[in-house]
């Protein structure tokens, strides 16, 4: 098992707030959300990296839009 590291973060009133809702609506600790995000964005990052895009369309694929990480 990989060693664990503690660490302090501070958000903000409505970061925190989204956090809590994500852990209701998933089900997950708050642990575990941050760090399904941060594996999330490595891979996005990663393929950004690589050349690739990433677009978000909706159901009717009349709506498309280019995401960007920042």
């Amino acid at each position: 098992m990989a060693e664990k590291r503690t660490m302090t973060l501070n958000l903000t009133k409505e970061e925190m707030e989204s956090l809590e809702l994500l852990v209701l609506k998933s089900e997950m600790t708050k642990t575990a959300v941050i760090k399904k995000a941060l594996r999330i964005y490595l891979i996005l990052d990663k393929r950004l990296q690589n050349g690739e895009h990433l677009f978000v369309e909706d159901d009717s694929h009349t709506f498309k839009v280019e995401l960007l990480l920042v």
